[in-house]
């Protein structure tokens, strides 16, 4: 049985120790190359990610990022779930102070999607979650 190539995509976002564990600085990560199906369609859907995050004792390893985005390709998931769901398996992983992730998606059927996901939740999304 074959086992893995070192770089196959992966769920598993290795974390590093914060080189600046008492300076308070923002990571910023982005990619043009986000990428999933449809659960409607089957269609490919494609989006740029931006993830910010500001440490607390640790930061994500940028290579298990990249493999860990790459694990989506072929999972049929929506753009509010996968947006969701990267915000909060980084926030598992590194435990950051504040975190966002945004992804932009490309136009599908007339319509450009942004979808903003934060860590913690502002006050104002909290306070109307309940409504």
């Amino acid at each position: 049985m074959a086992s893995e190539p070192a770089n196959a995509p992966t769920r598993d976002l290795i974390a590093l120790d914060d080189p600046y564990p008492d300076r308070d600085y923002e990571v910023r990560c982005t990619t043009p190359e986000l990428t999933c199906v449809c659960p409607v369609t089957g269609q490919p859907d494609y989006a740029t990610v931006e993830i910010a995050y500001i440490p607390d004792r640790r930061i994500v390893e940028l290579k298990s990022l990249k493999l860990y985005l790459w694990s989506y390709r072929d999972e049929p998931v929506h753009h509010e779930a996968v947006t969701n769901r990267i915000l909060d398996d980084l926030v598992a992983a590194v435990a950051p102070k504040q975190a966002t992730v945004e992804t932009r998606w490309l136009v599908r059927g007339g319509i450009t999607t942004t979808v903003t996901a934060r860590h913690p939740a502002p006050a104002s999304l909290v306070d109307t979650a309940g409504e």
